[in-house]
Parts: C-alpha cells; sequence; structure tokens
C-alpha cells in the first residue's frame, strides 16, 4: 500500500475538504440566524448560498471519486498514474471553491464553472476506466 501514499493522502485531502467545508457552512449559517437545511433565496449572489451549495457539490462528488480510487489501487493501477489522477482532482476541486466562493460573474455559471465540471467528470471517467482495464488484464 506504500506504493499508494501519495494517492492515499490526495483522497484524505478531498475527504477533509468535505468536512472543512461543513463546518464553514454550518458556522456560517449558525452566524447568519439562519437554520440549518437548504439556503434561501437560493442565489449565486447570496454568500450564504454558495457556502452551503459548494459544500454539497464537494459532498456529491466525493463517493464516486473515493470509491473509484479505492478500487484502483485493489487491482493495482499504476501508483503513478493513479496519484497523477487524484491530485489533478484535487486541484480542479480546490480551484472549484476558490472560484465559487469568491462569487462575481464566474460563480454563476459559465465558462469557468462548466469547464471545471467537465474537467473534473472527465478525470472521474478516466480513473473509472482505468481501473476497468486494470481488472480484465
Amino acid at each position: 500500500m506504500a506504493a499508494y501514499s501519495f494517492s492515499v493522502i490526495g483522497v484524505l485531502v478531498l475527504c477533509l475538504l468535505s468536512i472543512l467545508l461543513a463546518i464553514h457552512s454550518g458556522s456560517s449559517k449558525g452566524r447568519a440566524g439562519a437554520l440549518s437545511g437548504p439556503v434561501l433565496p437560493a442565489d449565486d449572489d447570496n454568500l450564504l448560498y454558495r457556502i452551503d451549495r459548494v459544500h454539497m457539490n464537494a459532498v456529491e462528488a466525493l463517493p464516486p471519486f473515493v470509491v473509484a480510487s479505492v478500487l484502483a489501487m485493489m487491482v493495482r493501477v499504476s501508483a503513478g498514474a493513479l496519484a497523477t489522477l487524484v491530485w489533478v482532482y484535487v486541484a480542479i476541486r480546490l480551484i472549484h471553491v476558490v472560484v465559487y466562493l469568491r462569487g462575481g460573474k464566474a460563480a454563476k455559471g459559465g465558462d469557468i464553472r462548466t469547464i471545471l465540471y467537465v474537467s473534473g467528470a472527465l478525470v472521474n471517467v478516466v480513473l473509472i476506466a482505468t481501473t476497468a482495464v486494470a481488472t480484465i488484464r
């Protein structure tokens, strides 16, 4: 398992990001006097909404990537290839968090958010395909 150290650390960074965003979302709601649950108005101009949404995005993106990463280790995908995919995905997720929390035009959708979403999805698809190929070898 030592061969996968960089991949494991990357996956743990994604898990930690999700936890930190949960804390940030909860504390932001508490300071604003908002109830737990969905934030209204659901508008990208609303910072509280963006904090909650970026947390939910992180939570939604985590399971498929973590499952595929663990399976990749189990079927012995190349440690270097897996680490590359994991850290590219970590970078995409971190950039997404920064872009969305910063607000402005980029947070309202369009090119940057679309590129980040599609890039993350493609990395995940490549990871799943790589794992599938390693499984049948």
